[in-house]
């Protein structure tokens, strides 16, 4: 019988064995090819010293082709919970070096061990991918095991955080997991994510394309809207994780942390006064409206690459997380098409769900006209802006800036959607539409009757806009709360805000909506 010398020497023989990973050639290749391990990213997410792995020493159980003599070290997937930035988190981390970190049936029991504990413990979940996708010689096992992950993952969603990195191949059902979480992270070159091969694509339709056009970093942060941050390295994604985890609050049933950022909520920025340039026709810098209003300029802004006609980001406004959805005057005008309704809607949810107030700056002139855009249903897609505005029980506060026209105008968070406070610069335009098309149908037969019709219609395009291209007569409605100088935007909407902070609002009692997907 060991002795207890024996049975403790045991046990770290055994840890050792597991924490080798794949062995040092697999980790050798596993940098060599930019990439850092399963365990060397989880020492970078976590506080040093305050990871707890868990299920260490499972083992699977396929009796199949060559499994019974095949051991993978930890099973493929590192599992367990820690400290960031001295907040509690459970993560888990695919280990390429193992087998390529395949999934199986105790792979995936050991992800869904750990999101159960996450949900218990009310705390956000992240997952580091990276992995060859579902380990064949078990079947049927492994996408019962995937099926495990994606239930957990539709029961955690509203409830806690999600986040994934992509950080090496992610391929056919392994890309719905990431796909059902709140944010997605990639890795320039090291990372890609597809549901059919290059391989596939060339057999069934004869289209030759490589991984990262397929399906690489930049192509999900540009083409597909489905990753929401491009990183450069394995470290600097798991900053930025920690970065996004820093806004947010550890369940739906918190409010995100108040940080003290040290910038005065007394501040004015008397810039703004001169940012609206004096032709409608002419852009201007949306973010740095943004971020004179938000303390310290600091903004983490997801899907920047995608949909750039409408800005999403994550802010603190007197140390209080914000979440920012502005139209972009710099991209087709900042006009809502089909991406940028889906862009605005998912991050609006998002929001709601966990407690984060809603700041819309509004400069829209309308929907993107066009056959493209009707045929790809820009009716379904921008119902779903009039939906979640209308859904949100944060606190929302509008601030319209320039343009605000037809529903587009509603579309940004109006009145009737349920704003709680809605500002307007004295450069407001809020209308049925644009002058040019109004005076066109209203005037249309003086215009056609009259001696010189471009006179006439310049004449009249005046009249329409000096009628209705203000604020005040939707402030006269009660529909503006307050038109208020540009430089006085922060301390308006600092104070807005603190008086909300205690809103409480409820909806019909309902199994849920059925939002126009």
């Amino acid at each position: 019988m060991a002795t207890v010398p024996d049975r403790l020497k045991d046990l770290k023989t055994r840890q050792d064995k597991e924490k080798a990973a794949g062995g040092p050639q697999a980790i050798d290749k596993q940098h060599k090819s930019g990439k850092l391990t399963a365990r060397e990213r989880l020492d970078l997410l976590f506080d040093p010293g305050s990871f707890c792995e868990l299920d260490m020493f499972v083992r699977h159980r396929c009796s199949d082709f060559d499994m019974p003599k095949t051991y993978i070290a930890g099973e493929g997937v590192v599992t367990g919970y820690g400290l960031v930035n001295g907040r509690q988190v459970c993560a888990y981390s695919q280990d390429f070096t193992a087998r390529g970190g395949s999934l199986g049936e105790m792979h995936a029991k050991k992800i869904a061990k750990v999101m159960d504990l996450a949900m218990k413990l009310g705390v956000p979940c992240v997952g580091l991918n990276d992995s060859g996708g579902a380990r064949i010689q078990e079947g049927i096992d492994a996408l019962a095991g995937y099926g495990s992950i994606f239930y957990r993952n539709s029961c955690a969603s509203g409830v806690i955080p999600q986040i994934s990195a992509i950080m090496g191949p992610t391929a056919g059902g392994a890309v719905y997991s990431p796909a059902m979480t709140d944010w997605i992270f990639m890795v320039k070159q090291t990372s890609y994510m597809f549901i059919t091969g290059p391989e596939v694509i060339k057999t069934v339709s004869g289209e030759t394309i490589d991984f990262e056009n397929l399906g690489g970093a930049l192509v999900h942060n540009t083409k597909s809207g489905v990753a929401h941050f491009i990183c450069d390295s394995d470290t600097h994604a798991i900053e930025r994780i920690k970065e996004l985890l820093s806004y947010l609050p550890s369940n739906n049933m918190e409010d995100p942390p108040i940080i003290d950022t040290g910038d005065n909520p007394a501040r004015i920025t008397p810039a703004l006064d001169a940012i609206i340039p004096e032709s409608a026709r002419q852009s201007y810098d949306m973010r740095e409206v943004i971020r004179s209003i938000v303390d310290n300029g600091t903004i983490m802004e997801p899907h920047s690459l995608y949909a750039e006609n409408i800005i999403v980001c994550f802010a603190r406004v007197n140390g209080r997380t914000v979440g920012i959805i502005a139209n972009n005057p710099q991209m087709i005008a900042g006009s809502l098409d089909v991406n940028a309704s889906d862009k605005a809607t998912r991050f609006i949810r998002f929001c709601d769900a966990f407690n984060i107030p809603l700041l819309t700056i509004v400069d829209v002139p309308g929907y993107l006209p066009g056959t493209d855009q009707e045929w790809n249903g820009i009716i379904r897609h921008g119902a779903k802006l009039l939906w979640c505005y209308s859904e949100a029980t944060v606190p929302k506060i509008t601030m319209i800036v320039r343009k605000a026209y037809g529903g587009a105008y509603l579309a940004m968070c109006a009145k009737d959607l349920g704003a709680d406070m809605v500002f307007a610069w004295p450069t407001a335009e809020i209308a049925v539409m644009g002058a040019e098309g109004a005076a066109n149908i209203i005037h249309r037969k003086e215009i056609s009757e009259a001696a010189d019709p471009k006179a006439k219609l310049q004449e009249k395009i005046e009249e329409y806009r000096n009628l209705f291209y203000t604020p005040y007569i939707a402030a006269a409605r009660g529909l503006v709360d307050e038109v208020i100088m540009p430089s006085d935007s922060r301390p308006k909407i600092i104070n807005a805000l603190e008086f909300l902070s205690t809103k409480r609002e409820t909806r019909p009692p309902k199994k849920h909506g059925n939002i126009p997907m």
